[in-house]
């Protein structure tokens, strides 16, 4: 595999190089989980379009320096490199960057790398052993294929925001990008599937993930029930579990507090817990079968001693018998004890916005410490990635009088 200058001798992925074709946020969120493990990822932009629109995402982006905080939230460690390939010179280049390169990575329309030439068949001749891993709304086949796809309108697709909510509200997306983040992560497997697999017989491929098919793959047991029974989801009170009860948020004296029981176990030690243990030996909610088929009842017993207590004691209660959460903010989550001992929030040095507070690498890895190099400037690396591969200043300033880079 190709030399990655930057990544340091313990990085797992040290040797492997990207070439990324990304935008905004499920494909930059893969390459990121890469990055910061010691791949040499290229973000590839287009400078018609002035790079990735995440340079120029509200709020706090700096339109001059076309960068800004969730540019840089999902692009640590990518290096850039400007490049059209709507002209014949990009086309040619981007051969030649192939060659020395181990995979080119996309978030486009489904329909859009043929057309690029980012897709094996274009590629191979240049590199047999390219792996072309696509990650697009909708994948690349199917009546939906040319269609842009986003977290928002794939959670409402794929029936998400019909299970999120209360009953008496409308259907609701879930306040992170979830679908996003899922296929990012699906695409990033795939993309290590691929390079094995080429590693093993010396043959790249094509891979095509859609967050379409990440969504759909994340309904898992409700799309079994839904499949194989007249059984049919909808949103609960409380963001209770579809069939798992006491599962659900209640209401303490002073907030929120999240309790699920998903095993016998938990109910009974949560009935104890509560001072109701009369209620393991009532008929009604004696097996998961039984609370299910009476839950309004028992949860509104619960409902009732929740709130005598705030959330502290009842986690002082709960913690280490039940699985228990205080239903945190944003804020309050990345303070969190458990955050700090998991070295979660990193430091990452910018020449412009200082030192950056990051979510860091969720992969722990034995001797392994995580890359944290912030994204690059819009072709920023463009000069000394054409360099490698042979093109001389001169060249480098005619093809950027041209608009090639």
């Amino acid at each position: 595999m190709s030399v990655n200058p930057n990544a340091g001798g313990a990085s797992p992925l040290a040797g492997v190089r990207v070439l990324a074709f990304t935008q905004l946020g499920a494909g930059p969120y893969a390459m990121t989980l890469l990055a910061d493990l010691g791949a040499d990822v290229v973000k590839v932009e287009d400078p018609s379009a002035g790079g990735d629109e995440a340079r120029r995402v509200p709020p706090f982006a700096d339109a001059a320096a076309a960068d800004g905080l969730y540019y840089q939230a999902l692009n640590r460690g990518a290096r850039s490199l400007t490049l059209n390939l709507r002209a014949p010179e990009g086309r040619a280049l981007l051969q030649r960057l192939v060659a020395r390169a181990d995979a080119v990575y996309t978030n486009l329309r489904g329909d859009l790398p043929p057309k690029l030439g980012l897709d094996y068949a274009a590629l191979r001749a240049a590199n047999p052993r390219v792996v072309c891993c696509t990650l697009s709304g909708f994948g690349r086949t199917g009546p939906r294929a040319g269609e842009p796809g986003y977290d928002f309108i794939l959670q409402a697709y794929a029936g998400f925001m019909s299970v999120t909510g209360e009953p008496d509200g409308p259907p609701t997306r879930s306040g992170v990008s979830v679908v996003d983040f899922a296929g990012g992560m699906l695409s990033a497997l795939a993309l290590m599937i691929g390079l094995h697999r080429a590693r093993e017989t010396g043959t790249g491929c094509d891979l095509d993930v859609s967050l379409f098919d990440a969504a759909l793959s994340m309904l898992n047991y409700l799309a079994v029930w839904t499949l194989n029974r007249d059984w049919h989801p909808a949103r609960l009170a409380d963001g209770a579990h579809q069939s798992l009860v006491p599962s659900q948020r209640f209401a303490t004296r002073d907030g929120w507090i999240v309790v699920m029981c998903m095993k016998e176990k938990f109910w009974e030690r949560l009935a104890d817990a509560l001072d109701l243990g009369a209620l393991r030996d009532d008929p009604r909610f004696r097996s998961f079968a039984d609370r299910l088929a009476h839950r309004d009842a028992l949860v509104a017993l619960l409902a009732r001693t929740f709130r005598t207590r705030t959330t502290a004691e009842w986690l002082t209660r709960l913690r280490g018998r039940v699985p228990v959460a205080p239903v945190h903010s944003v804020e309050e989550a990345l303070a969190d004890e458990q955050t700090r001992a998991r070295a979660m929030v990193v430091d990452v040095p910018h020449p412009v916005f200082g030192d950056l507070r990051e979510v860091g690498c969720p992969i722990k890895m034995d001797g392994v410490t995580p890359r944290y190099r912030a994204a690059a400037p819009l072709g920023a690396d463009t000069a000394t990635l054409l360099d490698e591969i042979g093109v001389t200043p001169g060249e480098i300033e005619r093809l950027r009088t041209l608009g090639v880079v």
